[in-house]
This record gives structure tokens, C-alpha cells and sequence, in this order.
């Protein structure tokens, strides 16, 4: 299987909002869609599930135009989107069998996810101490977290071999947040296809190998996450001491990033200049106490290409 977004435009008037997005899924995992807010990733999103017209392009699934009837595909939207007024269950089961689940098939996953998301209490009728039946909850009767909650469940009725999740973990506290990474974890390892917006960078670098950063509606990096912060080098160093390091630093060339008590986050030009500083501390009699090169951060590089976009 494989999911093929090809020359993807659109444009609202003279304003271009996606400017010829393409990129492959040939295999399962989890792909990042990142931008700055404007930049164009839901509507991409939106275009790629046929929610919304596109000008030029294609979106493929094993060769064909993806829609509900060739890709079982599952969607949380990053506006929760849950009717208020009513109840869960009767919602729940709508949408499944929107994905042409069976009743009993849809009532199973139901009580499944509700024990795993730990929400079973609001979506089954409880009873009061004089044993009165109580209704079940309405959305507008939860919290957004809870209501969080029953939108990822929604999507996951169906088993959907396409999950899209539009900023996932916005707005959840830590203990939801492992939650709800244990679930795409899961999903992961059913050799799902997963396409992941978040601004959320840990999130992206935990979850996702391949990566399109889109700015101003166009692509600004794509590629697999681990070469390119490879094609960076190792230039940032981490220093914990005891012992005064600045002016060893300034004569070997290095930029101050930032300091705090006996904790130093230097900016290098790679392996020698970092050595060279290393002996120095070392012939000065320093103690270190860590000692740690690497790569940029994804939060480094995201900065660095959309740093001016702030549409």
C-alpha cells in the first residue's frame, strides 16, 4: 500500500494557501506535516480527504484517488467537532456507521475505547444512590480534553488503515498526553499509516521518520527527519562543570547559546573545534561532568525555515 500526494494547490482568490504539495507514503509509519499557523497544513489536510476542493494535483491510495470507498481512512480535526446536544453513544454509532461498521461491531469498539480512554462513564447511563437511571453525557457536558477523547475515538472505530490527527495533543494535560501517545504507539505498531500535524516538536521527533515543513503555503524542507538533521552535523554542545569555561570557550571560538549556574549550551562548527575545547578544559584541570554533542533539535531546524512566517 502506499499514499501518493501529488502537486497538491489551492488558491482562494489571488492568495495562494497550498503551493504544489507532494510527498510519499510507501510504507507504514508516521508522516509530519509542520508549519507555523497559516501556513497551510490543515487545509492540505482537508484537500487530501476530499473535504475540500483542490485547484491542481492528486491524492493516490495504491494507485487509485483516495476516498471512503478505496482507503478505510480515520480523522481527527484539529476543530473538535462533536454535536452538543446529543448523547455520545448516539453519535459514536453514527459515525461508525458512516465507515459502514455493524451496530454490533460499533457497540464492541465503543466499550473497548471507552475503558481505554477511561470515559465509559460518560457515555453509558449511570444510576444515582436511589438507583434512578442517569441520562448519559452530552459533549457540551465535558471537558475539552474529554471531549478530545470521544473525537480520537471516533476515528478509531472504523480500524482505519489512514489515521490523520490534527494537532493530537493540543490542549491535554501530561497524564492525557501519555494517553493519547500510547494509542498512536499502538496504532504504529498495527502498521498503520499515520500523517501527523503538531506544534508540538518532542511529539514530531518521537513519533514521525519523514517530515514536510510547509512556509507561506510552500515547501520549505522534506525528507526523512534523521537525514537531515544529520546534513546539519553535530554543532550543538552541551557542557555541565565545575570550574569557570568562558574564556577557554572565547579562545576556541565557540558562541554561548545559553548559561545557567554550571550548565553551558555552546553553538560549534563540529567535531574538531569541540575536541579542541574539550583539551583545554582538560589541561585546565576542569571537572566535567557532562560532556554531550549532537545534532539540532527539530525545534532548531523549524526555526530556522519558518522563522519569518507568522501569518
Amino acid at each position: 500500500m502506499a499514499l501518493e500526494v501529488k502537486n497538491l494547490s489551492k488558491k482562494y482568490g489571488e492568495k495562494t494557501v497550498v503551493d504544489n504539495l507532494s510527498f510519499t507514503m510507501s510504507e507504514p509509519g508516521v508522516y509530519a506535516l509542520l508549519g507555523t499557523n497559516g501556513a497551510g497544513k490543515t487545509t492540505s489536510i482537508r484537500m487530501m480527504l476530499g473535504m475540500l476542493a483542490h485547484d491542481t494535483g492528486e491524492v493516490l491510495w495504491n494507485g487509485k484517488p483516495l476516498d471512503a470507498v478505496s482507503c478505510n481512512v480515520g480523522y481527527l480535526a484539529e476543530e473538535r467537532g462533536l454535536y452538543p446536544k446529543y448523547s455520545l453513544m448516539d453519535q459514536l454509532l453514527y459515525f461508525a456507521s458512516l465507515r459502514n461498521v455493524s451496530k454490533n461491531d460499533a457497540q464492541q469498539r465503543i466499550k473497548y475505547w471507552s475503558d481505554r480512554f477511561e470515559v465509559g462513564e460518560y457515555i453509558y447511563p449511570g444510576k444515582t444512590s436511589k438507583g434512578k437511571t442517569l441520562p448519559p453525557k452530552k459533549p457540551e457536558q465535558l471537558s475539552k480534553g474529554n471531549q478530545q477523547k470521544i473525537q480520537l475515538i471516533s476515528a478509531l472505530l472504523s480500524d482505519p488503515e489512514l489515521l490523520i490527527l490534527d494537532e493530537p495533543l493540543s490542549g491535554l494535560d501530561p497524564v492525557n498526553t501519555d494517553l493519547f501517545k500510547s494509542v498512536i504507539h499502538e496504532q504504529i505498531d498495527k502498521d498503520k499509516y499515520l500523517i501527523m500535524s503538531s506544534h508540538q516538536m518532542p511529539t514530531i521527533e518521537e513519533f514521525c521518520s519523514d517530515i514536510t515543513i510547509l512556509s507561506k503555503s510552500k515547501t520549505v524542507l522534506q525528507g526523512n527527519l534523521n537525514e537531515i538533521k544529520k546534513s546539519y552535523g553535530r554543532v550543538n554542545l552541551f557542557v555541565k562543570c565545575e570550574g569557570e569555561i568562558l574564556n577557554f570557550a572565547e579562545n576556541c571560538g565557540l558562541k554561548l547559546v545559553s548559561h545557567k549556574e554550571t550548565e553551558y549550551q555552546f553553538k560549534v562548527t563540529g567535531d574538531d573545534q569541540a575536541n579542541d575545547f574539550l583539551a583545554e578544559m582538560i589541561k585546565n584541570n576542569i571537572l566535567i561532568v557532562k560532556f554531550e554533542l549532537r545534532e539540532p533539535s527539530l525545534h532548531e531546524i523549524f526555526v530556522e525555515k519558518v522563522g519569518g512566517d507568522n501569518e
